[in-house]
């Protein structure tokens, strides 16, 4: 019998006749005990070479598609379920009603749908990073791999990055650990998850600021647990209105996210006491603190911590790039255990080609230098900023002055919303961002984000005097 099978070009033959073979078995147009027709007879009907249809249908012998009976010829096998191309496809595999209601975490704009002009908070400059110093380190890397077996590594990570971040922590966090004290994770986000798999069962309450960072939420919720929103204020994170039940709490001490203000050192005294006093565990998210521009930098919670109380979350999406999906976790010994096996079971370990490479960046002291060089381009930024927001747009706009970060926000004077200031700048070519959905349960404030990592100072000048033109325009 002839088979109706069409190609296209020259490349992948085997391929293309696997695919519509597979399909018409699948789809029924080929029956259960069907003969087809031989592989001598099949490469001559689609003039191709005899191997190409051996390989096609030696493979779907050991898929099972097909069965050889010798001597006799090669049949389509019995006992395959089908579905007809007519019927409706009828979904039996069903998420669980938490993760049917659970909110997307945090809407991205789609990947190269942004402004020219744009001020999408959380994102680095790209074409500031010195990308010849990290090709080095890549192809060390590369021969470093080269050299050793093929096996699975420490969950915690590798040994190299780990004593690279513990050395950096202590010198620019005043974060003193030992390399044995770092996990290695795929981010901030999935420390979160790590922290929140091993800390708490369904029911238990967790504390976060309001506004807050949507991820944590999500994360936190994703593991069952009831989040309670905290109030924050100039100092940060309202203490005394934490829940007494909350077993974990969760906070952005060195930059609140998403208004800037640090948590004061009376707050985190007062932060340290009530944990030790109820018996929860606090998770200090320092997602950009490396950024400060005023003052004096404040110790973290972890560098005040004598109780085992506080795990320590970093990343370097905010220092290098987001792509690289590396962050890690400084947790209180108490929860090292629990956290390697939790991180073993969901992925084993980070990539360790990626480990070796930024192992290599930050103990060749290539980290440091990008470090001091992006600091004085950010602050630059951060300065042209301030000055439209306290100069041309003070009409229109209340800054909330961060003393570090690489974003800060405003808040709108009243008569004017989010949604129509957004839109009007959209149609002048600049992506503005509103703080409205970091509230999840008061009335939001209207306001906007300014994130300043992957715009440049002469980028920033033209899109502010664009602001400025929509806002005279809207009144």
């Amino acid at each position: 019998m002839d088979i109706h099978i069409t190609l296209q070009g020259k490349t992948d033959l085997a391929g293309q006749i696997y695919r519509q073979l597979r399909a018409s078995i699948v789809d029924g147009r080929l029956a259960a005990g069907e003969r087809l027709p031989s592989t001598r007879d099949l490469a001559s009907q689609l003039s191709v070479s005899r191997k190409t249809t051996l390989d096609v249908f030696e493979r779907l012998l050991s898929e099972g598609f097909l069965q050889s009976r010798p001597g006799d010829g090669t049949f389509v096998a019995d006992g395959l379920q089908r579905i007809p191309v007519s019927s409706p496809i009828v979904h039996r595999a069903r998420p669980t009603a938490l993760w049917e209601s659970l909110p997307a975490a945090l809407s991205m704009p789609e990947y190269g749908s942004t402004p020219p002009l744009d001020f999408l908070g959380g994102v680095t400059d790209k074409s500031r990073f010195p990308f010849e110093p990290w090709r080095r380190c890549l192809n060390h890397a590369q021969r470093q791999q080269a050299r050793g077996r093929a096996a699975y590594h420490d969950p915690a990570g590798e040994q190299e990055l780990r004593l690279g971040i513990s050395r950096y922590l202590a010198f620019n966090r005043a974060v003193t650990s030992n390399w044995q004290d770092v996990i290695v994770t795929h981010g901030a986000q999935q420390a979160l998850d790590l922290l929140a798999r091993v800390t708490l069962n369904p029911g238990d309450v967790v504390a976060m600021e309001e506004p807050g960072y949507p991820p944590a939420r999500a994360c936190f919720t994703a593991a069952g647990a009831k989040v309670i929103s905290v109030p924050v204020d100039a100092e940060g994170l309202r203490v005394d209105l934490l829940p007494k039940e909350a077993r974990l709490v969760y906070v952005t001490p060195s930059h609140q996210f998403p208004l800037g203000m640090p948590l004061s050192l009376d707050r985190r005294l007062a932060l340290l006491e009530w944990a030790q006093n109820t018996g929860a565990a606090i998770v200090e998210d320092d997602y950009d603190g490396e950024f400060r521009f005023d003052g004096r930098p404040l110790e973290s919670l972890k560098c005040l911590d004598r109780f085992g109380l506080v795990a320590y979350v970093g990343t370097f999406s905010k220092t290098m790039f987001p792509e690289l999906r590396v962050g890690y976790i400084v947790p209180p010994l108490s929860l090292s255990a629990a956290l390697l096996k939790a991180k073993q079971i969901v992925d084993w370990h980070s990539s360790t080609f990626t480990q070796a490479a930024i192992a290599r960046f930050i103990l060749d002291g290539d980290f440091a230098k990008h470090l001091r060089r992006i600091y004085k381009q950010y602050e630059a930024r951060r300065d042209v900023l301030l000055k439209h927001l306290n100069g041309p747009l003070a009409a229109w706009l209340v800054p909330v002055i961060p003393a570090a970060g690489i974003h800060l926000t405003a808040v709108l004077k009243q008569g004017l919303t989010e949604a129509s200031v957004i839109s009007a700048a959209r149609e002048q070519g600049v992506g503005l961002y509103g703080i409205s959905s970091f509230y999840a349960d008061t009335e939001p404030r209207q306001g906007l984000l300014f994130g300043y990592g992957g715009i440049s100072e002469e980028e920033i000048e033209i899109a502010l005097n664009k602001l400025a033109d929509v806002f005279r325009a809207l009144g």
